[in-house]
């Protein structure tokens, strides 16, 4: 009861938040209109530097007409995913002074401090002090706002949270995942996968199948290199589907229980290489992988042409359509029965790894304040975070059925998530999955109820869009499966290991540490490249090549700055999980 009382609270304050939404303040080039309104003169381009995005350029679409509707500006997404990944780009920008009008950052390695210290962002305290996001969320963005180092508000976290620091921050499904063309599955008939020896065998057959009643540029795996950083990242998704996630060379577990060093002969890290490397042994790797960009790769989930994918947003979002999946075809949750997927807990004090800030050189921050104190109001989130899974726009996607309860409009099951249907001009024209928010950042976590609704954000988990989505595909699936939904199943089976959702970002590590970790990571990536291309009486040589030139470079030292750091980290986890239990969590 206690808990349903909190949450009920957490939701009259979204309300009033939506309720004073055009009563923004901050100084700003604009004027007042009659109806209380802001009216911005001044067209604008705001420079977006932003460590999520995959799309770089000018935001187009449907959001992008919202954005200049509401606030006579565009938003210009510069975004190091596409430019080769890294820190280059920051570094370079931040050198000129300008890292960007906003800027959306991971904090990790004192990088928050670090954009304070130098006076790339600047201190939003008078602009935001009588906002609605302060009074609902103020909490969160003092908490944040400690890791800065200083006095003041520098940013704003995100995937605040009215739940429990334990509970899955995800929606219908898991950030991770094995997620596989369920209909060369269920034509196999359905075989019992116990381990990634056995999901491999699958793959093989999967693609045999897909290639006689398809073409033979179809593959079971496609890779590419623009998220690799400390290791190769695609690799790295392997390890999340047994209950790890990286932090630098470390492999943690969710619960604190292990870590691994990923350069261990037995590291789930090794382990994932091995696997890609026998996978391509066996036709199975895209000749591709090594050359192609996230977009191009991307592309082929749409086509068709990838039967495996790591993550749900991925091959659900680019393939599962109507049209597919009510012929049976698409991507779902594949049954391999050792694993336990690592999920990111709720954060009741928001997750201040990842912050959207405003930039020193900003032509109208007072203008930006007021976008960023939208994007937490409940149509904020409806349509900037339909990127990660809420329903966008009311009346062209969605709207209420006679009971009262959101449903799906026809050009919402036609669009959703991201397909390329056709907009309205009156909408913004263009295509739908071309006009969803670059931006890629949450503020809310994804199953917080919209006051708007008393339903969750997360459309897929309407009462309306589960039954509306009894196509032949999830019909199939359900039934096979036991379950409505893939968080469903994993909760069922205990196959869901939930970190629990803690204030931490790791601290500014000593020069002479990231100088060896760069020299580190180059080894790590390129032979973790090398290892999955080589032929197989080849691995072993190269794990040790990697393992020794990395020791010589200062491997070692970097592990246990590494190690630390998670185990920091665990017990920060834990500390959340104490301070906001299942019958106490809600936003404090």
């Amino acid at each position: 009861m206690k808990k349903r009382l909190i949450r009920e609270m957490f939701c009259l304050l979204l309300t009033a938040s939506l309720a004073a939404g055009c009563s923004r303040g901050g100084t700003s080039q604009s004027g007042e209109t009659d109806s209380g309104t802001k009216e911005y003169k001044n067209f604008i381009t705001v420079d977006v530097y932003d460590e999520f995005a995959n799309y770089q350029g000018i935001q187009s679409g449907w959001f992008a007409k919202e954005v200049r509707d509401r606030f006579n500006m565009e938003l210009n997404i510069i975004a190091p995913n596409v430019t080769g990944g890294g820190d280059t780009l920051f570094e370079s920008r931040s050198a000129t002074g300008s890292l960007g009008d906003l800027i959306l950052v991971n904090t990790a390695n004192g990088k928050f401090n670090q954009l304070v210290d130098s006076g790339l962002v600047i201190d939003c305290t008078e602009l935001v002090r009588d906002k609605d996001l302060m009074k609902n969320y103020g909490n969160a963005v003092k908490r944040t706002n400690e890791l800065a180092g200083t006095e003041g508000i520098y940013g704003f976290p995100n995937s605040i949270s009215s739940h429990a620091a334990v509970e899955p921050s995800e929606g219908s499904d898991p950030t991770f995942g094995p997620y596989i063309r369920w209909e060369y599955y269920r034509e196999l008939g359905y075989p019992e996968m116990n381990g990634l020896e056995d999901f491999l065998d699958v793959l093989e057959q999967m693609q045999t199948l897909a290639r006689k009643e398809g073409s033979s540029d179809i593959y079971a795996i496609s890779l590419f290199k623009d998220w690799d950083y400390n290791m190769m990242n695609n690799a790295k998704q392997i390890a999340c589907m047994y209950g790890y996630d990286e932090l630098g060379f470390v492999l943690s577990r969710a619960d604190g229980t292990d870590y691994q060093d990923i350069l261990d002969p037995d590291s789930f890290y090794i382990k994932a290489l091995r696997f890609f490397n026998e996978a391509n042994a066996r036709g199975l790797v895209d000749p591709d992988s090594a050359s192609q960009n996230f977009d191009s790769w991307l592309e082929k989930y749409q086509t068709g042409r990838v039967l495996y994918s790591p993550w749900p947003w991925v091959g659900q979002s680019m393939y599962n359509n109507v049209e597919n999946k009510t012929a049976g075809r698409g991507f779902k949750l594949a049954p391999v029965k050792d694993m336990q997927i690592f999920s990111f807990g709720c954060w009741p004090e928001g997750d201040s790894t990842s912050i959207i800030a405003i930039g020193s050189g900003a032509e109208d921050p007072g203008r930006l304040a007021d976008f960023i104190d939208w994007l937490y109001t409940p149509e904020g989130f409806e349509l900037n975070g339909q990127a990660n899974g809420a329903a966008g726009p009311r009346g062209l996607t969605w709207e209420l059925g006679e009971d009262g309860e959101p449903v799906l409009t026809e050009f919402g099951n036609r669009a959703l998530p991201n397909n390329q249907e056709p907009v309205p001009e009156e909408y913004g024209g263009g295509t739908w999955g071309n006009g969803v928010s670059a931006l890629n950042f949450r503020t809310f976590s994804l199953q917080e109820t919209d006051p708007n609704t008393g339903a969750p954000y997360d459309y897929l988990r309407w009462e309306s869009t589960i039954e509306a989505n009894r196509t032949t595909l999830d019909e199939d699936w359900s039934e096979r499966m036991g379950a409505d939904t893939a968080m469903e199943y994993l909760e069922q089976h205990g196959m869901i290991l939930t970190a629990p959702g803690a204030n931490y970002s790791t601290p500014a590590e000593d020069a002479n540490i990231t100088t060896m970790r760069e020299r580190c990571k180059s080894t790590v990536i390129d032979t973790s490249w090398n290892m999955i291309f080589a032929p197989a009486d080849a691995f072993d040589g190269l794990l040790k090549e990697m393992q020794d030139i990395a020791a010589g470079l200062g491997y070692e030292e970097v592990y246990a700055a590494d190690l630390k750091n998670a185990k920091d980290q665990t017990a920060a986890r834990k500390a959340a999980a104490e301070k906001y239990p299942l019958e106490e969590s809600g936003e404090k």
